[in-house]
């Protein structure tokens, strides 16, 4: 992976060489992920659940060492008021601070799941800190202490106006004052 992000990034000037090393260092968890804009934060009721248990390591395949994949979620206790559900992926242990690995949002309140590498009808992805509106799976530095991967499940009380590929200061803009309920589950990884 660090491989092909290089030669990406120094098959022209300097620039993209530069551009090109900060892509291998910061795009594996190695940086922060330069949000000004706080976590969100709702009363913690809603239950979610995966593939690992909470606190347990996550499957290889759902990380970049494997298929880089998302992992199956499921969820309960979400509020007969939500309109919404959004979500987040992100690394509070990263060496720069936290740097974000999913965001997805427009999940349809009723939904009860996501399976593995699967995304709800309608839902929309956002620009996480590699860049991508995709799902990015854990990658922390290669011999680093396992660190933590929280996905945060948030129910909203009206849905967001974020187009597809909103940054993430704009998804925690639009979900922190729209929040009603929250869940998290966090799952560690280590290389």
């Amino acid at each position: 992976m660090h491989s092909l992000r290089v030669a990406k990034c120094s098959a022209g000037a300097s620039v993209a060489i530069v551009t090109g090393l900060a892509a291998w260092l910061f795009g594996c968890g190695s940086g922060g992920g330069g949000s000004t804009k706080p976590v969100p934060s709702a009363p913690a009721t809603l239950r979610l659940s995966s593939a690992f248990v909470a606190g347990g390591t996550i499957p290889n395949r759902f990380t970049c060492d494997g298929e880089d994949t998302s992992p199956p979620l499921a969820w309960s206790g979400v509020p007969s008021t939500a309109s919404e559900l959004a979500l987040s992926l992100d690394d509070p242990d990263a060496p720069g601070g936290d740097f974000t690995h999913w965001l997805l949002y427009r999940i349809g309140p009723r939904r009860p799941s996501i399976p593995a590498g699967g995304l709800p009808t309608g839902a929309a992805q956002g620009r996480h800190s590699f860049g991508h509106d995709r799902y990015n799976g854990p990658c922390p530095p290669k011999g680093a202490k396992p660190h933590r991967y929280r996905f945060v499940l948030y129910a909203l009380s009206r849905p967001i106006a974020l187009k597809v590929g909103a940054s993430r200061d704009a998804f925690r803009s639009a979900v922190a004052p729209a929040a009603i309920a929250q869940g998290t589950l966090i799952g560690t990884y280590s290389r």
